[in-house]
């Protein structure tokens, strides 16, 4: 059963004291963080930026790096950048040969949001400030954490599913296990879809996760789900764009391509593409752009000894760590246009394209 998809929404979220990441301080949606970092004149000329990026596979993190290095090259900083290809132990020699090289301060995005906290330790004994990009460290004394709110992307997700189908099969997959983010928006998505299948209205067919984000894991996950359930599948919640293109290559082996809800996250223009198609039915668009500016931004006021000013603190296990947490939009086919296209995120021709 099926009923229409719902006009972009976008929840307005306050969080105290009891949540998924225990954040200490109320969360103003209207919060705009790089604004608030560009409002001192620093020194820039000698600082060199550490950037560790756990991979660049995904096409969101390719465009970040780009959206990085733009934005340094303005404001007249180095960057350095490393690519860990997805091997936590080279992500640590990397940041080793970093700190050797002498960058004023890390952005660390992690392969392993664990084991990433001797890393901080490292660079701390050097005298070197630590940001958490986009995934926060476990356990660690990091000095600031940068993300788009985990929390809410799921729950956009959740309720998107639900609302546009109430009642039926369910294919649930999350990101990798070893992922912070994958908990946050797996947990947050399943406080809509879990009342459902408490009463039966949603059949949850699987629940699996996807280890290192592979398509290839995706793709085998949902063509045996379809197997084993007769093609009878109307919803699935891909926690990222990758995996939901995966879902859909699965469904189109099966002619079932835009018979099934599915969720995405990060608006790559593969998805915008195939929304606009209607193979996939929306998107978690987190502005790249706006989350790179605002790390740079971080990093240069923390090589400078800045304090730098938020309301928001999230404990990873060990400590509070000041937090920027960016707002995330759901995307779909009533939309698109006006926030990818409008805001010279993706270009139409390309989003178009035959």
């Amino acid at each position: 059963m099926y009923i229409s998809i719902p006009d972009v929404f976008i929840v307005p979220i306050y969080y105290a004291e009891e949540d998924i990441l225990n954040i200490k301080k109320i969360i103003l949606p209207e919060y705009n963080s790089y604004n608030n970092l560009l409002a001192e004149d620093i020194n820039r000329n000698k600082i060199v930026i550490g950037v560790a990026f756990p991979d660049q596979i995904i096409p969101r993190l390719q465009r970040i790096k780009m959206f990085m290095e733009e934005y340094a090259k303005a404001k007249g900083v180095t960057l350095k950048i490393v690519n860990a290809d997805l091997d936590a132990a080279k992500q640590a020699s990397q940041v080793d040969s970093l700190i050797s090289d002498g960058i004023d301060a890390l952005i660390l995005m992690p392969v392993d949001s664990y084991s990433a906290a001797d890393l901080v330790e490292k660079a701390h004994k050097a005298g070197i400030k630590v940001i958490d990009y986009d995934r926060l460290i476990q356990n660690s004394d990091s000095d600031l954490y940068i993300s788009f709110n985990g929390i809410t992307s799921g729950e956009l997700q959740g309720q998107y599913l639900v609302r546009t189908v109430p009642k039926g099969n369910y294919i649930i997959m999350s990101g990798d296990p070893d992922n912070f983010n994958s908990k946050l928006y797996k947990e947050a998505a399943m406080k809509y879809i879990e009342p459902l299948a408490d009463i039966k209205d949603i059949n949850i067919v699987v629940d699996k996760p996807v280890k290192n984000w592979d398509a290839g894991i995706a793709f085998k996950i949902v063509e045996d789900a379809l197997i084993s359930n007769n093609n009878k599948i109307d919803a699935i919640l891909a926690p990222n764009d990758i995996i939901a293109g995966a879902a859909i290559d699965a469904l189109k082996a099966q002619g079932l391509a835009g018979k099934v809800v599915i969720t995405g996250q990060d608006a790559d223009l593969e998805a915008a593409q195939r929304i606009v198609k209607r193979t996939q039915s929306m998107t978690i668009f987190k502005d790249a752009r706006e989350e790179a500016h605002a790390a740079i931004d971080a990093a240069i006021k923390l090589a400078n000894k800045k304090t730098i000013d938020v309301s928001i603190y999230v404990y990873n296990g060990k400590k509070d760590i000041p937090s920027i947490l960016l707002t995330p939009i759901v995307v779909d086919k009533n939309n698109i246009n006006s926030v990818l296209i409008d805001s010279g995120y993706l270009k139409q021709n390309e989003v178009y394209r035959k």
